[in-house]
């Protein structure tokens, strides 16, 4: 048994407060990310790791040492700084002769390696080279996936899955107008997967809604797939269960159509419409006569069969 598996009893209540931040929860703590250097990093994959790290603040983790590990040959490493710091996700970034500046992403379940992709930068521009206005630290992206191998190539649509989890930040009941200020696109086209970041500008239109224009703020990159280890179907569905008390229960006689407009059916008793209660008119009110008539017939004594 290692030493982050075996049982820890806190001895302390603080140790027993980071205890219970570890354990296991029905909504989960925001996804954090670790950025680590391989022992051969140079200057351009340094500066990508500090760039995601500037869109990933503040549920991000730099190691600023270099690491020497192979995390498609040996996991244990990744998996051992995963525990240690507590983070889901994780970029590891090398490059040699073989493979050039290299950037692997991966995330893990349970402590253990579930996805990683290994993404090649043939292009790569600076969040410092471009000259523009940047988004405050901590914003919620919108993110855009363009290009039919996300939805046709298994690759590419683990890869999506994977970009989401790492760029889709803090979880949120709703985001106002003036908040959509960061949009992430993502283009799968010819082989490659082009990465662009834009800053949201709303400027005047004359109207109640703003015009939107983009402006390019960086970084950007020129992806392409090199290697990949992917979860098997099993193991993948099992990371995807959810709890059964934050599974939604299904509500009798109420449906939901296509635009998400809920339809409830209503079970009533028969009603009396004799005693319904109207609005009152004018023109429906009796005259005093028809009021006297109606009076006598039920003050005058009912005749018996008999007679």
């Amino acid at each position: 048994m290692s030493e982050l598996d075996r049982v820890i009893k806190p001895k302390t209540r603080r140790a027993k407060r980071f205890l219970q931040t570890r354990e296991s929860k029905l909504t989960e703590n925001d996804k954090s990310v670790m950025l680590i250097k391989g022992g051969n990093a140079n200057m351009t994959v340094t500066q990508a790791l500090k760039d995601l790290q500037s869109l990933k603040k503040p549920n991000c983790l730099m190691y600023k040492r270099k690491n020497m590990t192979r995390p498609f040959e040996d996991q244990t490493s990744v998996e051992f700084f995963s525990k240690k710091c507590d983070c889901s996700l994780f970029v590891f970034g090398s490059h040699n002769k073989k493979r050039p500046n290299n950037l692997i992403f991966g995330r893990m379940f349970d402590f253990h390696v579930l996805d990683m992709i290994e993404l090649g930068m043939e292009k790569f521009v600076s969040l410092q080279d471009v000259k523009s206005s940047k988004c405050p630290e901590g914003t919620k992206p919108l993110l855009i996936f363009a290009g039919d191998a996300f939805e046709l190539n298994e690759d590419y649509r683990r890869l999506k899955s994977l970009l989401i989890d790492f760029f889709r930040g803090p979880v949120v009941p709703a985001v106002r107008l003036a908040g959509l200020e960061h949009v992430l696109h993502f283009t799968a086209v010819d082989g490659k997967i082009l990465m662009r970041s834009y800053k949201v500008l709303l400027k005047k239109s004359g109207c109640r809604t703003p015009r939107i224009e983009l402006e390019e703020m960086g970084p950007s990159f020129d992806f392409v797939i090199r290697r990949t280890h992917l979860a098997s179907d099993d193991l993948y569905k099992l990371a995807l269960k959810r709890p059964k008390a934050l599974q939604a229960r299904k509500k009798k006689n109420i449906s939901h159509d296509t635009f998400g407009t809920q339809y409830g059916r209503i079970h009533m008793q028969k009603q009396d419409l004799g005693k319904l209660q109207t609005r009152k008119v004018k023109a429906l009110k009796k005259t005093p006569a028809k009021r006297r008539s109606a009076e006598d017939e039920e003050s005058s004594p009912k005749r018996s069969k008999s007679e």
